[in-house]
């Protein structure tokens, strides 16, 4: 009998060396390190999620290239959520469920995001958003962290910038009434500038989806703004910036990182715009220009915002397995707290509720030489 329990023993050996391995992220018979992806890579926010995918595909390829993260290659496993916050969850549960990953990275926006922070933090499955802003979206608990600076955060840049820079003393605010982002940037956004000492003129909402502006514009304009603050995405903010023009509104507008993008979806509507953002491909940073050169040798096309928070992103797991020496969860978690290093969007470490303090830059919609639509960058704002 006892021969015969050893037999068995040694026989589920392997089976349960596997189950341990694929609980810890990794995959044994590989020796692979798996990273989910939950990414918008198509519907409206698609800009977003293809660039914070290439951003990522770019770090896995340099570090597999380098020998990988302790000897074991990166697995990069990426799900389309659509910008859909079911789809989200669809999506986590996939990756968690068939494909034992650990590790994920998403999504950008926050109504998504926020749909399976709960999810993780439960399972004890590590998220790093790139660029999800809502101020509580790391409120489900320690397993969940972002890249991008919070609403709050960014509505005060935008204030900030608004009252010194443009010398702005009435704005209107202008945004989606159903959407968190908007919400939390608007939000923030009257608080500051109100605290400066501006005044805020008007306020009005739309739903999301709504194409027709013109009601709410035609009050803004009686109002008579400096400035509109227009926190939402890109798409949305080409189709109000055009209507907004047409109507005679000759004001300088401004907004979030929502806008990064416009420069494909907009026209000269969007000039004397400016937005907060996380990055800027300007930047002399010798480190920045390496990612810079190297992203837009491998994909065609220079990097936005999210391609640089998608690269931190990776960065940032492969710094805590390093720093962790270990591939479980909870070990590479309080790797991660501890950050405290450069990365290409600043220097970042986290705050007690894994939000990064770094700073924010503006960038100016402007055309560039060749009489196309592209940013330069304006300011830097710090925390």
């Amino acid at each position: 009998m006892k021969k015969f329990l050893r037999v068995l023993f040694l026989c589920f050996l392997p089976f349960a060396v596997a189950g341990l391995a694929a609980a810890n992220g990794t995959k044994d018979s590989s020796g692979t390190i798996k990273v989910g992806g939950i990414l918008p890579l198509s519907g409206a926010v698609a800009v977003y999620g293809n660039q914070s995918k290439m951003g990522v595909e770019l770090a896995i390829a340099e570090i597999n290239a380098a020998g990988g993260i302790n000897g074991k290659k990166l697995e990069f496993i990426c799900e389309d959520d659509e910008g859909n916050p079911d789809k989200t969850v669809n999506a986590f549960k996939k990756l968690t469920v068939k494909d034992g990953v650990k590790f994920i990275i998403g999504s950008c926006t926050s109504g998504c995001t926020k749909a399976i922070t709960t999810l993780a933090q439960a399972q004890k499955v590590i998220i790093i958003t790139p660029s999800a802003t809502n101020y509580n979206i790391t409120d489900a608990g320690n397993y969940i962290f972002r890249a991008c600076f919070i609403d709050p955060f960014q509505g005060i840049v935008g204030a900030k910038f608004a009252f010194n820079t443009l010398r702005v003393k009435k704005a209107a605010v202008l945004y989606d009434v159903g959407n968190d982002y908007c919400a939390g940037l608007q939000d923030n956004f009257q608080k500051a500038f109100k605290s400066y000492g501006g005044e805020i003129v008007a306020v009005e909402s739309y739903a999301t989806g709504d194409k027709d502006f013109n009601a709410q514009l035609t009050k803004i304009k009686n109002a008579s703004p400096e400035l509109i603050y227009i926190p939402d995405y890109y798409g949305t903010v080409a189709l109000i910036a055009k209507q907004l023009r047409a109507q005679g509104i000759n004001c300088p507008l401004l907004g979030g990182d929502g806008w990064d993008g416009l420069e494909s979806n907009a026209g000269d509507e969007v000039l004397n715009g400016y937005y907060s953002n996380h990055f800027t491909a300007d930047s002399s940073d010798p480190a920045v220009k390496r990612f810079v050169k190297a992203f837009t040798e491998k994909n065609g096309k220079a990097p936005n915002s999210f391609a640089a928070l998608g690269y931190d992103c990776l960065s940032l797991y492969k710094d805590a397995i390093l720093k962790a020496k270990s591939v479980d969860p909870a070990a590479v978690c309080a790797a991660m707290e501890a950050t405290d290093g450069a990365y290409i969007t600043g220097h970042l470490t986290f705050d007690k509720h894994h939000d990064p303090q770094k700073s924010a830059v503006i960038l100016e919609m402007v055309k560039g030489p060749d009489g196309k639509l592209t940013t330069a960058y304006k300011a830097t704002v710090n925390p």
